[in-house]
């Protein structure tokens, strides 16, 4: 049976209560899933919000939208999909706080980096972040004259302080709904994780003070991981080896070759924002005195880099 449904819930659910039998349903993850997937998880016996990335066969040949819902079908029945987790509602809201923090953030940089180049494009020197405060402002747009460039330059800065304005409500509204978890007080008191950055473990930014929102509104449970390695490729810090013919037979007995396996560099499929995230924390700690910086010169005269991608 096959059916064209708007994208309503009413139409969905009407179809859906139609149905008589266990009901198994999957679609790939894109911009309606998180709402099908809190429209139809207690409707079903089973809901898989699969992994596009991992769904070759829909890559192979013609392709229409009933040829990839009746392939969809097929690896369902066959149970080789691959999952995309959606948590509680709980976390839901530290979530969407931490990604408009972080998209403030970024159009902040954009707003900024366009102002340099207003006063660059003039051969007018403008380096460190003096361009960008109030103090200094009407001397730098002096030099640009009372031509329709001030005028543009202008206007970014009007943009440059609304952002910036927004950004700091968005990063008090933040820190406010993350303590209302309390994995937060243990997620602060990892050394340049932060308030912020442990929010998303339960987006991304290098503030060292926003990590606790990315990590709570990202991996909402640690629980959802068989083990640490499954976090860690989550987090793009896995490791990925090619091999091919490990073993041989020598006297009639089969025995296994003494090669190592080659790396190829870090896993590509991963969560860029906590990887971001740890990056940036590693680097911090790298940067600055304490046991963690000890280690890692330790290792660096060890010659331990030079066995790691890069």
């Amino acid at each position: 049976m096959q059916s064209i449904l708007a994208m309503r819930a009413a139409a969905i659910l009407d179809f859906i209560g139609g149905i008589r039998g266990t009901l198994h349903v999957t679609f790939e993850e894109g911009t309606h899933s998180a709402w099908l997937y809190d429209l139809l998880s207690r409707r079903v016996a089973r809901l898989v919000v699969c992994n596009p990335r991992k769904n070759a066969l829909l890559k192979s040949g013609n392709k229409s939208d009933a040829i990839d819902a009746r392939k969809l079908a097929e690896l369902l029945r066959a149970d080789i999909l691959s999952p995309v987790c959606h948590g509680k509602k709980s976390a839901l809201e530290v979530q969407h706080l931490a990604r408009s923090y972080a998209l403030l953030t970024e159009d902040t940089t954009r707003v900024m980096a366009r102002i340099k180049a207003v006063f660059r494009g003039q051969a007018i020197r403008c380096a460190g972040k003096k361009l960008y405060g109030s103090k200094h402002r009407g001397e730098y747009l002096a030099q640009l004259g009372a031509g329709a460039l001030r005028r543009r330059a202008e206007c970014l800065y009007q943009e440059l302080e609304a952002l910036q304005q927004l950004r700091r409500q968005a990063k008090r509204e933040l820190i406010v709904e993350c303590r209302k978890y309390p994995e937060t007080k243990l997620l602060c008191s990892v050394p340049f994780l932060g308030p912020v950055r442990a929010a998303v473990l339960h987006p991304s930014d290098v503030d060292l003070s926003l990590g606790t929102p990315v990590l709570i509104g990202r991996v909402q449970t640690p629980h959802r991981f068989r083990t640490k390695r499954q976090f860690w490729a989550y987090c793009g810090l896995a490791l990925e080896m090619r091999d091919s013919g490990e073993y041989r037979v020598v006297d009639g007995q089969v025995e296994r070759r003494k090669r190592l396996a080659q790396i190829r560099g870090l896993n590509w499929n991963h969560s860029h924002e906590l990887k971001n995230l740890f990056k940036a924390a590693a680097t911090s700690a790298a940067a600055c005195e304490g046991v963690f910086r000890e280690f890692y010169l330790g290792q660096l005269k060890k010659n331990i880099r030079r066995r790691w991608p890069g």
